[in-house]
């Protein structure tokens, strides 16, 4: 039994056995059926049966069964090829007879149970990329190459399509880079050669028409407008899940005009399987079923898919991405769903996401997956990741929507948060200033918009190392929500809660403090206890009671709020995990810091199963180990954890992000400390030019940095005592 989807070269393997064994006379009756129909197979059979009995019976079926009773009795050695097996039941009564001396070869895109049971399998896939490189290299002469690897790799390495490829590079005297570049702009139908290839009966474009047909026949249209879902997506992987969404559902009720649950959905797919037009495979990562289509399944259904179709198609399939989206990311290397949606959404802007620019109604609308797929990015630390996407973003929305839009303004805005996130945060707030005066100009000053653009300034003027101008523009800024909000309205709060946070900032952490007690008063009044932005307000708290002075309070004030979050939220949500990070902080600064690195190595394995090892948080934590260990007394301890450290963040998060700079600053500090200052001011000079180049000669870091290279400078070559530069806990 050979299988496989059209177009992978069953029949060719088929052919090329039979013609092997017939030249080495291993066969004394070769018998080659086309089996698309169970009249085929019998007209074939009878006339094998005249030309061995020399008599034409008038019965076609008769006929049938008479050779199948020969082939059974014989003792000649016989080779039956059904080709291209399209119906199992049209071959009731009809397979030939299991014996000794004969041989029967079945090759069909099919994965029936009954059609396989009992037989050996062999699964016939595509070419490999070298396979794909060795047929075009024997095909095509030296100066018709160029491109050729691209070219294979654009027709998904099938062997159909490759031959019928190099026919027409052939045909139409052009170069591989010439095809490439018609096939970008012609339907697929117009790149297909006068004459066909070793013997092929049907075009690329045509190879799987039948099975969809059927397909469609099979579950009342259902396969189809799934196959057609498939079709916008990644041809690598698609969830499954994606097509039992409420928003795959709602589209199939409106197309078909019935309701579909998720059996009719799941056997569809399965036809599809059945049919060659798909598989399905099971990712242990995902913990779910993948469905793959080949890219050029894909092309002949997007291509066949009308017009009018195609926006709502877009649309049904962007609502599933989002549907689909975890509400918290682990890393990349672990975070097999979120990984998958963003290439699915990359695939679905590539083939559909002109129809994603406006709504089914035409309002010009930038579809939210277009940002979720950004942020997910940023979200799980690939900041400059998530920087590029959406400068891409940036370009494609002004471009359909206009600079005034709000969408244009919304990617904006992203785009300045992840400039600052990815270690630029004076840029950021040259972003944000600018985007506030456009803001200003097309909404006027009261608009959400606007007032967020200020937000995001002040908080960005204070990461760029202004704090105090942070805190005045909050001060300002709190008065006009006031105006406009009121007190009670969660912005609002979230407002004071920046003007504590800034006041803490710039120098009075007591003051920070007290502000937080009045914060959370007005969150228990407002909201309840178990509000999230009351659990961020009882955490403000906690930490600022710790900067003005009381580490072993701020300690058991986490340990009070661990407690309502382990309730709420449960043991892994990100901020559950970084109270248990702030619990071990401020029982290091208590003056445990054993007990830190205890508690931190504990919380590392939790982060790693829960958030992945490549996660911003499971990386900090692996720094606070690194602190408290030198803290503990073990400086060179410290420095080797930190430099293994710092080349996974250096793959995971880039040069230039700031937890990076801040370990590189940390591996100056503890080699000084193990008595190496010569290392530690050579360290601290290479990471000054950075910080000048990063973040400006005036910002605080770049200031530390050079009082940090006059310090070691100074010292001899035995251990000092000066506390190193950290992160937040």
């Amino acid at each position: 039994m050979v299988a496989g989807m059209g177009g992978v070269g069953k029949t060719q393997l088929a052919a090329n056995l039979a013609e092997h064994l017939w030249q080495a006379r291993a066969v004394d009756l070769l018998l080659w059926v086309t089996a698309t129909s169970r009249d085929s197979v019998i007209n074939t059979y009878a006339q094998a049966d005249a030309d061995l009995t020399g008599t034409d019976d008038p019965d076609p079926q008769r006929a049938a069964v008479r050779l199948l009773g020969w082939l059974a009795s014989t003792g000649k050695r016989w080779l039956v090829i059904l080709d291209d097996v399209a119906d199992p039941q049209a071959l009731a009564g009809l397979w030939p007879p299991d014996t000794r001396y004969g041989r029967t070869v079945v090759t069909t895109r099919r994965r029936d149970a009954a059609l396989l049971d009992g037989r050996h399998l062999v699964d016939v896939g595509t070419f490999t990329p070298g396979q794909a490189a060795d047929y075009l290299h024997g095909r095509l002469d030296p100066d018709r190459l160029a491109e050729a690897d691209l070219l294979a790799a654009d027709l998904g390495f099938l062997p159909l399509a490759l031959a019928q490829a190099a026919i027409y590079i052939r045909d139409q005297d052009m170069t591989c880079a010439g095809y490439r570049d018609r096939l970008q702009r012609r339907r697929l139908d117009r790149m297909q050669p006068q004459v066909l290839p070793d013997g092929q009966q049907r075009a690329v474009t045509d190879t799987w028409g039948l099975s969809i047909e059927l397909a469609d026949t099979l579950t009342d249209r259902l396969a189809g407008v799934v196959l057609q879902l498939a079709a916008i997506l990644d041809p690598n992987g698609i969830p499954s899940s994606l097509f039992t969404s409420q928003a795959a559902a709602g589209y199939y009720r409106q197309r078909l005009d019935r309701a579909v649950d998720g059996d009719d959905t799941r056997d569809a797919i399965r036809m599809l399987h059945r049919l060659g037009l798909a598989d399905t495979v099971t990712d242990p990562d995902l913990d779910g079923e993948l469905l793959r289509v080949h890219a050029l399944v894909q092309r002949v259904v997007r291509e066949s898919t009308p017009d009018p179709r195609q926006a709502a198609l877009a649309h049904a399939a962007a609502d599933a991405l989002i549907q689909l989206w975890p509400d918290i990311e682990r890393d990349t290397a672990t975070d097999r769903l979120g990984q998958l949606l963003r290439v699915n959404t990359t695939a679905l802007a590539a083939v559909a996401g002109g129809h994603l620019w406006h709504t089914l109604d035409g309002v010009g609308d930038a579809h939210a997956v277009f940002f979720q797929a950004g942020r997910s990015l940023g979200e799980i630390g690939l900041v400059a990741a998530a920087h590029g996407h959406f400068q891409q973003l940036h370009a494609d929305v002004e471009q359909a929507l206009g600079p005034d839009h709000r969408d244009t303004m919304n990617v904006r805005s992203d785009l300045a948060r992840w400039r600052g996130e990815a270690g630029d945060p004076g840029g950021a707030a040259t972003a944000f200033k600018q985007l506030f005066a456009d803001n200003l100009r097309v909404l006027g000053p009261d608009h959400p918009d606007t007032l967020t653009a200020r937000s995001n300034l002040a908080r960005w003027r204070g990461l760029a190392g202004d704090a105090g101008g942070a805190a005045t523009a909050y001060e300002q800024l709190l008065a006009d929500y006031l105006r406009v909000l009121g007190p009670d309205h969660r912005h609002t709060m979230t407002i004071r809660a920046n003007v504590a946070h800034w006041r803490g900032e710039t120098g009075d952490p007591g003051g920070a403090a007290t502000a937080f007690e009045q914060q959370l008063a007005d969150d228990l009044r407002a909201l309840g206890p178990d509000h999230p932005d009351t659990l961020n307000s009882r955490s403000n708290l906690a930490g600022w009671t710790g900067k003005a002075g009381d580490p072993s309070e701020a300690a058991t004030k986490f340990e009070q709020l661990l407690t309502d979050q382990m309730r709420v939220l449960g043991p892994d949500h990100p901020d559950t995990l970084r109270t248990r990070a702030n619990i071990a902080y401020w029982q290091g600064q208590a003056g445990d810091p054993r007990g830190a690195t205890t508690k931190f190595e504990q919380l590392l394995t939790d982060q790693m199963r829960a958030l992945g090892p490549d996660h911003p948080d499971t990386l900090r934590t692996r720094a606070n180990i690194a602190y408290w260990q030198g803290q503990a007394g073990d400086p060179r301890g410290a420095t080797t954890k930190l430099e293994q450290l710092l080349t996974d963040q250096m793959r995971a998060l880039g040069p230039d992000h700031p937890d990076t700079l801040t370990t590189r600053a940390n591996i100056a500090h503890w080699r000084g400390q193990a008595g190496d200052p010569r290392e530690a001011t050579t360290t601290f000079e290479q990471l000054l030019t950075d910080y000048i180049r990063v973040l400006g000669p005036d910002h605080p870091y770049t200031l530390t940095t050079r009082a940090n290279i006059a310090y070691w400078r100074g010292r001899p070559a035995t251990p000092a005592e000066q506390p190193p530069q950290k992160g937040s806990p």
